[in-house]
């Protein structure tokens, strides 16, 4: 799944500025950074596949830092330009950043913020999406990192609209991706926007690798629930929810539950989550008829009661939406990947089913059904460094076209 913004046609026709082309790419690369995704805009656009029918680009691999660069396994890299080559750059492109909780360089913020000024595309490949937060070219837009770190990104920089849902976001011209082969998807997705659906498509006959992949990151959460929220005072309420997904409750009840006006409620549960709180029960309530259709032979009707959802309908609705099927689709599914091991199981007498749960009747959920990654790897405010110059910048960018203030 992506999210592709109503700004992009406006950001489009924004022009480059000085000595910067549209075919030239460059890539941000700092030591730390992990090898995988740092490779991936490299092949993308740094190999000649015109033979294939691949438009060429032109790639310039720039050091955010002084080098040598260290990466995975303790490789060290050496990148034949520096942050003044990134000048002549149509693109920019950030694949990682080598942690969540370290500032940026303040030179390589300074580059994007010209860079963006001057025309450039700027990307953010999975925790990229910091680097570019820093340097404040996310604000008042929506994004997408990996799921584990969305939280601690909306924690961190509120005014950046996280959704922990979507493989990439392109809202124009500043694109984001969620983590390491989301990053194939999006720089497929700017071969497609460059060039059309057939450079595209050869491109990934090229790599072996779907062209489009359906869905979003909601089939890769992790149900743990991190033990930093128990240090937020909404922690009783979202142990609470999760507690009681069974029963039919709505974000007015956890409102009240808080203590708290509806609004305060969203703005105080999105900074812990980095979600909306309607979006986050819904997902909750999915990931457990997830679980239901995975582990137990209920009838969908039957699972959607012990999920909390008003209706079959309703619960097909939103299941469709975030997995991209049907309920009774993703059972059949399910059951015919398991190993042959497992099947074969299924001869054995089955132990006695739980007393039925009525909708409305409280009761406990087992463990497992109880965690969620939507509020996952929170990790600690922390404010960085220079939050002057950014927000300076972020103040300063109402006026450049292609900007979206999402809601």
């Amino acid at each position: 799944m992506s999210h592709d913004s109503t700004a992009a046609p406006e950001a489009a026709a924004r022009k480059l500025s000085g000595r910067r082309r549209k075919e030239i790419v460059a890539v941000l690369l700092f030591s730390g950074g992990p090898i995988f995704e740092s490779s991936i805009p490299l092949s993308v656009f740094g190999i000649d596949r015109q033979d294939a029918g691949v438009p060429r680009y032109r790639l310039l691999v720039c050091g955010g830092e002084e080098g040598p660069l260290r990466t995975t396994g303790g490789l060290e890299l050496t990148a034949p330009h520096g942050l003044e080559a990134i000048s002549r750059a149509g693109t920019v492109v950030v694949p990682a950043w080598r942690s969540i909780t370290s500032p940026p360089p303040e030179d390589a913020l300074d580059a994007l913020r010209r860079a963006h000024e001057e025309g450039a595309r700027i990307v953010g490949l999975c925790t990229g999406a910091f680097v570019l937060a820093a340097a404040g070219l996310l604000d008042g837009r929506p994004a997408t990192t990996h799921w584990m770190y969305a939280p601690t990104l909306a924690k961190r920089y509120p005014s950046v609209h996280v959704d922990p849902r979507e493989l990439f976001v392109d809202d124009g011209d500043v694109l984001t991706s969620a983590g390491t082969a989301a990053g194939i998807d999006l720089c497929l997705h700017i071969v497609r926007t460059d060039h059309g659906n057939e450079a595209a498509g050869a491109l990934a006959r090229r790599l072996v690798v779907p062209p489009r992949r359906s869905g979003g990151q909601e089939r890769y959460l992790d149900r743990s629930l991190p033990e930093e929220i128990g240090a937020d005072p909404l922690a009783e309420v979202v142990a609470w929810a999760l507690e009681h997904l069974h029963e039919q409750f709505d974000v007015e009840t956890l409102a009240a539950r808080a203590y708290m006006s509806r609004r305060t409620f969203d703005r105080r549960f999105r900074s812990l989550t980095g979600s909306a709180p309607l979006q986050w029960l819904i997902t909750q309530r999915v990931l457990q008829a997830q679980r239901l259709l995975e582990t137990s032979d209920y009838s969908v009707d039957e699972v959607a009661g012990r999920c909390g959802f008003r209706s079959p309908v309703a619960l097909r609705g939103h299941f469709r939406r975030q997995l991209g099927s049907s309920p009774a689709a993703y059972r059949a599914a399910y059951r015919a990947r398991r190993p042959q091991t497992e099947r074969s199981a299924d001869s054995e007498p089955p132990p006695p089913p739980p007393p039925a749960l009525h909708p409305d009747a409280p009761g406990p959920v087992p463990p497992q059904l109880r965690r969620t990654a939507a509020a996952g790897a929170v990790g600690s405010p922390g404010s960085l460094p220079s939050e002057h110059a950014r927000d300076a910048y972020a103040s300063s960018r109402a006026s450049l076209p292609g900007q979206r203030s999402g809601n």
